[in-house]
């Protein structure tokens, strides 16, 4: 589908990519890793027609559409968000307005008849094209996905600029989604993303019909979304199949053999050498000392990436807490008139490792700076427990260092003096090497800052540690060090991370924090989850029939009870006050009644095959899926196009499933709360 031939692009003297061959095939799920500085971002920028190659050419059909997610610096204004979601739809839009405006015209009467024919032919072909393009479900799908992406319906009518910066990238992302470019190219998508949010953009991408190439450092995100994995190291590109955990033993296995390899050249040629040096200036060797150099000149040297250094280091010690460490006691936190925490109990006991999960916006961070006392709760109380030594790190922490240090002078004064032999590691696994120890703060991107920030941390001496998104703009081989660090660490955490693979490690409770309230569940995230699914089964399932006075009577009261209800069942005298007006209309509401209930009857079944037919088209679809993802399975393309139009029709015939099983859903949820 697309193509880089003979690639070349360098910045001055460092060489990005060189002469890169490399291809991206339809329906490819591809994750583009390597080290920071590598030149992913250049070569995202590179496939979507922002940044030219030095040399060499980037190859794609003239059909192909292209859209691509950076990962910050977008802004959305002048309308409303369900408008600039809707926006990717223009085209519909557009014939949308046309239909409405020739309606307007085929109702004045001022229009001349003659023009009426022509008119009635261009709807046609306009509805015909709307509906084709499942115009009528736009609203629909714009719902589901900013709803995926975290975004309240009390928010789709705010104006697009009221949203801050995360928000903002959220509104690209929903734009490209419902685009569906036949090429995504994604730069960290998930660095604005809660859990849910991260959960539900997994299931989008894992089912998306055409190609993604994307960048991220959550590699339990790369895990469930990418099928191939492509290594930008050495100016090369180097593919993997399979996922990341995949890629990563293939990886060092790979890298172990180049390393073998490499030794044993060197060890080679140094023999070659030491024979030259030897017998350089005998005679009878000059022959052999000739061929032996030019031998040399032949040779093209085993180029092996740098080991990646694993850091290992002790938290400084620090005396141990009490069994109690922080307790919170009907806590109340409100910003004007939005209560974000009403009357939250929380009790933190000594060795707890607690995640606290949440959408944006539900009041993770307030509950930290309540835990961490930089708020004080407008009601109810915070205390401490005995000989806490608590550190903590804000999602602004890197914005409270110094600028006027260097690197090393802010790791320095911040450590306790058995850590000081210990900063050049840790500064080293945080991706600060060489000169840039002596950088000062002032000059190092925002990332940068978060690393030093984080490293800073872990050299202070403390028995609980409190971190808000300490892995924000932290790349996957300094994650690993934060994560090794904090699973020898001894003492208390509270921490909250939207890295569902940090999460996954680490906490061993979880926390929900939402609608002012807070919800404890022992166990892992995992459990959390499964836990969550199967409470919303339950929550889901229909109510139990009513027992019937036959079920609930006991046999040997059952004659009596047939008896009772032989003289029930005996047609009853009027009422005196029963009149036939009262007759009549409690007959109408019986009717109506038993109207109602064949009604829902048929409304129930259209439901049921609704869901049996989405579930064999999504199991077609799985089936499809698998098949494509085969290797080879692209090599014959006759023999692999009506396959891949089969799994693009049967996407469609999917949403549109969907869309009717949404609207009839609405409709018996309308009927329920009338009656």
């Amino acid at each position: 589908m697309i193509q880089l031939s003979s690639l070349t692009k360098a910045f001055g003297d460092r060489v990005l990519l060189d002469h890169v061959t490399w291809q991206i095939g339809d329906g490819d799920r591809v994750g583009l890793c390597g080290p920071n500085g590598a030149g992913k971002t250049t070569l995202l920028r590179m496939l979507a027609g922002l940044d030219e190659p030095d040399s060499g050419e980037v190859v794609t059909p003239s059909d192909l559409t292209i859209g691509y997610l950076p990962q910050d610096g977008l802004a959305h204004s002048g309308r409303t968000l369900f408008q600039e979601a809707s926006a990717a739809f223009q085209d519909l839009l557009d014939v949308k307005a046309e239909m409405h405006d020739i309606e307007h015209r085929l109702a004045d009467p001022d229009e001349p008849e003659d023009a009426h024919e022509a008119m009635l032919v261009r709807y046609s072909e306009l509805q015909d094209r709307f509906r084709l393009g499942d115009g009528y479900g736009i609203d629909l799908r714009v719902s589901t996905v900013l709803t995926g992406l975290g975004f309240d319906p009390a928010d789709f009518e705010k104006p697009a600029e009221t949203f801050s910066g995360g928000w903002q990238m959220r509104i690209a992302l929903a734009r490209l989604l419902l685009g569906r470019p036949g090429l995504l190219l994604l730069d960290e998508p998930t660095n604005h993303l809660d859990l849910d949010a991260r959960n539900w953009l997994e299931g989008y991408l894992a089912s998306y019909p055409y190609a993604v190439v994307l960048v991220s450092h959550d590699r339990y995100f790369l895990d469930a979304v990418v099928t191939r994995i492509t290594d930008l190291n050495l100016r090369s590109l180097t593919d993997y199949v399979g996922n990341y955990s995949r890629y990563v033993a293939e990886r060092d296995a790979r890298l172990e053999r180049l390393r073998t390899a490499k030794r044993e050249q060197d060890e080679e040629i140094a023999r070659v050498r030491m024979f030259i040096d030897r017998f350089r200036y005998q005679a009878t060797k000059a022959a052999q000392v000739q061929s032996r150099i030019k031998m040399l000149e032949k040779v093209v040297p085993i180029e092996v990436p740098p080991e990646r250094k694993r850091i290992r280091f002790t938290f400084p010690s620090c005396a141990r807490s009490g069994r109690t460490v922080l307790d919170l006691k009907h806590v109340r936190k409100a910003y004007a008139s939005l209560v974000v925490l009403k009357d939250v109990s929380l009790h933190i006991e000594r060795g707890d490792r607690i995640a606290l999960v949440g959408p944006n916006g539900a009041g993770k961070s307030t509950l930290m700076r309540m835990l961490s006392g930089e708020e004080a709760p407008d009601d109810g109380t915070r205390s401490t427990g005995h000989q806490v030594v608590m550190e903590s790190f804000a999602q602004d922490e890197a914005t409270r260092l110094d600028p006027a240090r260097t690197v090393y002078e802010t790791l320095q004064s911040a450590s306790a003096t058995q850590m000081v032999p210990m900063i050049r590691n840790i500064l080293g696994g945080f991706l600060f090497s060489g000169d840039d120890v002596y950088k000062k703060v002032s000059v190092l991107s925002g990332g940068e800052r978060t690393r030093l920030a984080v490293a800073r941390m872990l050299l202070r001496p403390s028995n609980t540690l409190l971190l808000d998104e300490p892995t924000n703009h932290l790349d996957l081989d300094s994650k690993d060090v934060l994560l090794d660090a904090l699973e020898d660490y001894g003492g208390t955490l509270v921490f909250v991370s939207h890295d569902r693979y940090f999460v996954d490690k680490l906490a061993t409770k979880i926390v929900e924090v939402g609608h002012g309230g807070v919800a404890l569940y022992p166990g892992t995230y995992a459990e959390f989850l499964w836990h969550k699914e199967h409470a919303g089964e339950a929550a889901g399932q229909p109510t139990p029939a009513p027992v019937t006075k036959r079920e609930a009577t006991p046999p040997s009261a059952a004659p009596a009870a047939r008896g009772e209800r032989g003289r029930r069942d005996r047609p009853r005298p009027a009422r005196s006050d029963d009149s036939p007006p009262d007759r009549e209309a409690r007959k109408r509401i019986e009717a109506e009644r038993r109207r109602k209930q064949r009604d829902d009857r048929a409304l129930n079944a259209r439901l049921t095959d609704l869901e049996n037919r989405i579930a064999e088209r999504e199991a077609e679809v799985r089936e499809i899926e698998a098949a494509m993802s085969r290797p080879g399975f692209y090599d014959d393309h006759a023999a692999s196009q009506p396959v891949v139009d089969r799994h693009q029709a049967l996407m469609w015939e999917v949403g549109d499933l969907m869309s009717q099983w949404e609207s009839l859903q609405e409709h018996l949820a309308e009927r329920a709360s009338d009656s």
